[in-house]
């Protein structure tokens, strides 16, 4: 294992949970379950939270490695065979939040293929918009100065690796991305700021509950480590999440804030 997949052993923060579902923010390096690629991991978001609940866990969905944010799951395997139709048939509206190197535009559409696991070219479309952008008084390549870009980015497909390599593909990649991004960048927040995970994080899920039709949205706070970049480099975006329609219930949700909004 490398620097750049560190792996957390941790309680998982739970950000959602009703009968049905439940929803996690994962941190970075935490896998969702095991893979062929890494079939000897144990340490996974699917066994972490059915030991913390006690309950089996059906992910509805799926994050890379190094990606953190909300991660949703099902109870049983009829609400999650809903789920999973819904983001098949492109009615879950996800959001991320990434930090990319150069000033990008004010708002894009990346429509490029991304290659599947049996090397077929697959359609892909991202759309993103530029939240703010940073420029450093830091020394790289023959410039006398860096340029940042924090982005929001809603994906319309769910490709693998598909909003990395889309942002790799304009020339802005990912902060932190090991293939896609850039090395030297990667090696420079290394060097300076003792930081290596990639800078993406699944923001916010917006769907139909699968069971009974309410209005959710479910929205995950920064990692540490990304509010920790976000305040070195000098960004002012929003860190903390605005959770309408509060509920507390720490029986339900060991004493989480659960979110649930249109109801």
């Amino acid at each position: 294992m490398n620097l750049f997949e560190k792996i957390p052993v941790q309680t998982l923060e739970i950000i959602y949970r009703d009968e049905q579902l439940i929803a996690i923010n994962k941190p970075h390096g935490l896998l969702v379950h095991t893979t062929n690629m890494a079939a000897g991991e144990t340490i996974t978001a699917v066994r972490l939270l059915r030991n913390q609940t006690g309950a089996w866990v059906f992910p509805a969905h799926r994050l890379d490695r190094k990606t953190a944010g909300v991660l949703l799951f099902s109870f049983d395997k009829f609400t999650n065979s809903l789920l999973q139709q819904q983001f098949m048939n492109h009615q879950v509206e996800k959001t991320y939040h990434a930090i990319v190197r150069g000033f990008t535009d004010d708002t894009g559409t990346i429509d490029y293929p991304v290659a599947a696991k049996n090397g077929k070219l697959k359609e892909a479309v991202t759309h993103y918009k530029t939240l703010q952008r940073i420029e450093l008084p830091l020394p790289f390549g023959k410039f006398n100065t860096s340029r940042y870009s924090m982005v929001e980015i809603k994906p319309v497909s769910g490709r693998i690796h598909q909003i990395r390599k889309h942002f790799a593909h304009i020339l802005h990649p990912i902060i932190g991305d090991r293939p896609h991004g850039c090395n030297k960048q990667n090696r420079l927040f290394l060097e300076r700021w003792n930081h290596y995970s990639m800078l993406l994080h699944a923001r916010c899920l917006r769907f139909g509950h699968p069971v009974n039709e309410s209005k959710l949205e479910i929205t995950a706070a920064y990692q540490q480590n990304f509010s920790r970049i976000i305040e070195i480099m000098g960004f002012t975006v929003q860190t903390t999440v605005p959770f309408p329609g509060k509920i507390q219930n720490p029986e339900l949700a060991g004493g989480s804030t659960i979110s649930q909004a249109g109801k």
